[in-house]
């Protein structure tokens, strides 16, 4: 079994949440970033795939600062060809190939200092991918 690496600590209650998960984490420092890597992180059906690790970069002070965006390995896709928009990117991390989903939040849902953690991002990383296959309606 790969040993986890655990480069950098996080506070106290974001341990406990991610052991709550039930999947094996890491953090790496990597260069100038700090990254948080899941694995095994489960991606709902109509992927190519059904889990990847999901990586996101954390900044020193990201509980203030906020996070954003994920990057999964591997690449995923819809497999009724969907193009996933905003997916074309990719980026190096611990000498794998990501691709990243570039999502962010919006002034209706900013990020909330004291409020939002890894929790929440993680819950809206699983909203992300289960919005790609909700059907979008237009109203006039």
């Amino acid at each position: 079994m790969e040993q986890l690496r655990k480069e950098f600590y996080l506070e106290e209650d974001e341990v406990a949440y991610l052991d709550s998960l039930g999947i094996t984490w890491e953090t790496i420092a990597e260069g100038s970033g700090y990254w948080l890597l899941l694995h095994h992180f489960p991606i709902p059906t109509g992927y190519n795939i059904q889990t990847a690790i999901a990586a996101i970069q954390l900044q020193s002070n990201y509980l203030v600062a906020g996070l954003d965006m994920v990057y999964f390995t591997p690449s995923l896709y819809r497999i009724d060809n969907v193009p996933i928009r905003a997916t074309e990117y990719t980026q190096m991390i611990d000498q794998k190939q990501f691709q990243r989903w570039s999502r962010h939040r919006t002034g209706t849902n900013p990020w909330r200092p004291g409020v939002d953690n890894l929790s929440t991002h993680i819950g809206l990383i699983e909203e992300w991918l289960l919005r790609e296959f909700k059907t979008v309606s237009t109203s006039c």
